[in-house]
């Protein structure tokens, strides 16, 4: 009885030590994450700062790296990012919504949500070539804001579907049931009740998505977007660059003015992204805090 007892409290010590190892391990995984990332907004910053004015945000591409700005890429990312999520979102949730609520169990509903599932590991350039060939070639849309949009929308789809059935399975079923039993239809309680239930996680993936959508240059590489442009798009089909662009071709050149200029370009996406994720956090927390006091 003893050297059972022996035994367990061995094999029990030997576990504990391994235990706080991995967690070591985790640890100083994580404190060089944190570390590589910080020293690399720190460079950023330090080197974009000084060229971050109202004139950059407001001035057209240039050769001339003092008379350089943003402007082209900066109104080509909003419109690229407002037709994304005017085809998208739709689609997204839609989708999510007859797959989650109407689809009946089988062997099809499976494999579609295996490769949805798939879809949403794809590398972006899968994407760009897919958007090149479909929207540029096939369609004509060319090198337009339209195909660059298309192109994107397929690239967040998949997990905009994903998160919108996620906080739609995170609704109770009692809700449903309920509703059913006062005599709604399902469209009626996927409409009035379901939906608002589920809105905070539906908007949190939608702007995470677009969040992910905002950073991508190869996609907008391969169908075409330019890289000089010294004029503003007026509609869906005028050729466009955007800001991962912008920052592409400055990062080419062998000046060190124009990195300075992409670090900078780098801060305003930067600003972009973290307010699209501070906009997710509040609608979240807004629709929570609605749905509490009802």
């Amino acid at each position: 009885m003893e050297s059972s007892n022996g035994t367990f409290n061995l094999r029990r010590k030997r576990r504990k030590r391994l235990g706080m190892i991995l967690a070591g391990v985790l640890f100083l995984a994580t404190i060089f994450g944190v570390v590589v990332l910080v020293t690399l907004l720190v460079d950023v910053i330090t080197t974009g700062i000084s060229w971050l004015d109202g004139s950059f945000l407001t001035r057209f591409p240039s050769r001339n790296p003092e008379e350089a700005g943003i402007k082209s890429a900066l109104v080509g990312s909003l419109w690229l990012m407002g037709l994304t999520a005017l085809i998208s979102v739709p689609l997204g949730v839609a989708s999510a919504v007859y797959l989650e609520e109407y689809a009946k169990d089988g062997w099809f509903l499976r494999f579609i949500q295996i490769n949805i599932a798939n879809l949403a590991g794809v590398p972006s350039v899968v994407y760009g070539m897919l958007g090149l060939a479909l929207f540029v070639r096939f369609a004509g849309f060319e090198n337009s804001l339209l195909a660059g949009a298309l192109t994107l929308s397929l690239l967040i789809l998949p997990i905009i579907i994903i998160s919108t059935q996620e906080a739609l399975r995170g609704i109770p079923s009692g809700l449903r049931e309920s509703a059913y039993a006062l005599g709604a239809t399902r469209w009626q309680v996927i409409r009035s009740h379901v939906l608002p239930m589920a809105a905070p996680g539906i908007f949190t993936g939608v702007i995470l998505a677009s969040s992910r959508a905002i950073g991508e240059t190869a996609p907008l590489i391969l169908v075409g977007a330019l890289t000089f442009i010294p004029f503003l798009p007026r509609g869906a089909m005028d050729q466009f660059t955007a800001l991962p662009i912008q920052i592409f071709n400055w990062t080419a050149r062998p000046q060190d003015e124009f990195r300075s200029l992409a670090a900078a370009a780098i801060i305003v996406l930067m600003i972009l992204l973290f307010t699209m994720n501070l906009s997710a956090i509040l609608l979240r927390n807004y629709f929570e805090d609605r749905r509490a006091g009802a």
